[in-house]
């Protein structure tokens, strides 16, 4: 299937000038975000309870913030609506009073006076287990993008290697921030939006730079500029398509599929967004920014395949008992 039967050249190498400034003022505000607000850290990884209350009627929210924060225990608890009116989230901070206690008889004494409900769902996470949750965590996160790194620098010349690697840091960082914006807390379904996110976005990267390789080497064009906009031109279909259906599956999680994976689908939806971006208008860019010469790129590829053909030549002659 094709979007746009006659490909028709776009100049994106002089449009990711601007792309680069955007990003560049995205990170910037990223890292304030980091510095100043930071994350809200969930029950994964601070400890802690969640308790998901459905009520009968409206759920008095106020009446319930005020009767947790004068009962022992529950000071610093977070109320919120949770899906509907009817529903209601309560984050409970980690306390050793509850320790050995069935939480659940405890809260439904507490708020005996806002009204009939049920508690649909109560997870309690110690400290101890979120902080190892919250390393290993991170650790994934590092070890996923050190793979990539890994890879990348393996196969393209190191120039491109480096512009897809800090493309791939960019659309981290700037996924991350997103998760602040939107006061998603930092639990293990974001986590697990950012390793899918380094998966996606390096993919996409990845099929934009063996276009442009392709392209060197099948038509010998010393023009860097001109073989990046028809290498990102010719896989504009192919790359349109992917992030669409990937795009429309998110959004269809987002909007469908609850509360419980707002954590996933949310940053995903970003990602996605950024991950097609970057692919097109940041990593080729930064590829040029950092010094590339298709013609030295040429003589490499001549004198590489020169010394296959001359490997060639004397395996033959082994071969045919010729020394």
């Amino acid at each position: 299937m094709e979007i746009l039967r006659k490909v028709k050249i776009i100049d994106f190498v002089d449009y990711s000038k601007y792309g680069l400034i955007f990003s560049i003022f995205l990170t910037i505000g990223a890292f304030v975000l980091f510095f100043t607000k930071g994350f809200s850290l969930g029950i994964d990884f601070a400890g802690g309870s969640s308790a998901q209350l459905r009520y009968e009627q409206n759920a008095p929210l106020a009446q319930i913030r005020q009767i947790l924060e004068k009962t022992e225990g529950f000071k610093g608890s977070q109320v919120s609506e949770y899906g509907s009116n009817h529903e209601v989230l309560i984050k409970i901070p980690y306390t050793n009073l509850f320790a050995g206690k069935n939480l659940n008889v405890i809260l439904e004494e507490t708020l005996l006076s806002t009204g009939k409900f049920e508690i649909r769902k109560l997870d309690t996470v110690g400290p101890k287990v979120g902080n190892e949750l919250k390393q290993k965590g991170l650790l994934s996160l590092f070890l996923a993008t050190l793979a990539m790194m890994l890879y990348v620098s393996f196969r393209y010349e190191w120039r491109f290697a480096l512009a897809s690697i800090i493309a791939l840091v960019h659309d981290v960082i700037v996924t991350a921030a997103s998760v602040i914006v939107f006061n998603i807390d930092l639990n293990l379904e974001v986590v697990a939006a950012l390793l899918t996110l380094i998966g996606y976005s390096i993919n996409d990267t990845i099929i934009v730079f063996d276009r442009i390789r392709e392209k060197m080497l099948i038509d010998r064009e010393n023009n860097i500029t001109q073989v990046i906009n028809e290498a990102i031109s010719n896989t504009l279909t192919r790359t349109l398509l992917t992030s669409l259906t990937v795009f429309f599956v998110v959004l269809t999680l987002f909007l469908f599929g609850g509360e419980n994976i707002v954590g996933f689908s949310l940053p995903m939806l970003v990602g996605v967004v950024f991950g097609t971006y970057s692919s097109m208008f940041v990593a080729p860019k930064l590829a040029i920014i950092f010094g590339f010469n298709i013609q030295e790129y040429h003589q490499k590829e001549i004198k590489k395949q020169k010394k296959a053909q001359e490997k060639e030549r004397l395996r033959r002659m082994y071969e045919n008992g010729v020394v």
